[in-house]
């Protein structure tokens, strides 16, 4: 069981040899910088997405923030738990007087450098498997990339070629080969649609941290419409639950919930984090369908 009254987090931010990093307390220091955040990811090939405010910062914190594609990362969690939640690129930041303090708000996006400024050019001739096409793409962007267990690998018999954006080239490999592709945390993930990701699940229960009540929606491609469950392909039901920050927890992950209402197996389809440090929640809300 969480140790939920030891709200913990770490901030770090910088670009090439210059950075700093928040949040770490010692007897000297009992109390962190106070943060705030929203952090929102979703099984999508859109960017996940992060706003962050932070009071009090020093003008050498805002200098390293206000650098050209500075790369921020923020660790969330209890005690010595403190799993990565978002790391992303720094896309607008601006920081006014809330009372007696400074707020400085940062909004920022996963991936946003690799997906904006990948221009790749190549060719493979005769029979190529996807697999190297990816990986080619992947290198070509900057990124680490991981498949799930069980993702189709497909030939194409005439070769593949491209010229143009890095995410485009993806949107043609994966596509053709019937596979999906997202940037969660830095690292491209490669799956079948509605595939997990690992075959070990989590278990989330009243005992693991959740809190609430299910509630019952359809999830589908486009979003989630509450209470009634859909047909077809693009609409699959699901239920929208709540639990104490668990960074561990990922997009496509594979978890076993159980509550008094449902007991089964299903898929992290989108999790938003909120967190607050001194005030407010602490908490994940996340949307998921049946495995």
């Amino acid at each position: 069981m969480f140790e939920n009254w030891d709200r913990q987090y770490r901030f770090s931010a910088g670009t090439g040899g210059t950075g700093f990093e928040i949040g770490e307390t010692s007897k000297d220091n009992p109390v962190a910088m106070h943060i705030s955040f929203n952090v929102q990811k979703a099984d999508t090939e859109t960017p996940n997405e992060a706003k962050i405010s932070i009071w009090n910062l020093n003008p050498q914190h805002l200098a390293v923030l206000n650098e050209k594609d500075c790369v921020v990362m923020l660790k969330a969690g209890y005690g010595d738990n403190i799993p990565l939640i978002f790391i992303g690129t720094v896309a607008f930041i601006s920081t006014e007087l809330d009372g007696a303090d400074r707020e400085t708000r940062i909004e920022a996006v996963d991936g946003r450098v690799e997906l904006r400024d990948t221009f790749t050019s190549f060719t493979y001739s005769g029979k190529t498997n996807s697999k190297t096409v990816i990986d080619k793409i992947a290198g070509e962007m900057g990124v680490p990339v991981t498949y799930s267990y069980n993702a189709n690998q497909y030939n194409f018999p005439n070769g593949f070629s491209y010229v143009g954006s890095g995410r485009t080239a993806l949107d043609k490999a994966c596509s053709s080969s019937g596979l999906q592709w997202q940037i969660q945390n830095g690292i491209l993930q490669i799956r079948n649609r509605y595939d997990t990701m690992n075959r070990e699940g989590f278990l989330l229960s009243p005992e693991t941290g959740l809190v609430g009540v299910p509630k019952k929606i359809t999830i589908s491609s486009q979003g989630t419409t509450p209470d009634t469950v859909g047909s077809g392909d693009a609409e699959r039901p699901g239920y929208e639950i709540e639990y104490l920050m668990n960074g561990a927890v990922g997009i496509g992950d594979y978890i076993r919930f159980e509550s008094r209402e449902v007991k089964n197996y299903f898929r992290i389809h989108s999790i938003e984090m909120d967190g607050d440090n001194l005030e407010g929640d602490w908490l994940c809300t996340a949307k998921i369908i049946e495995a």
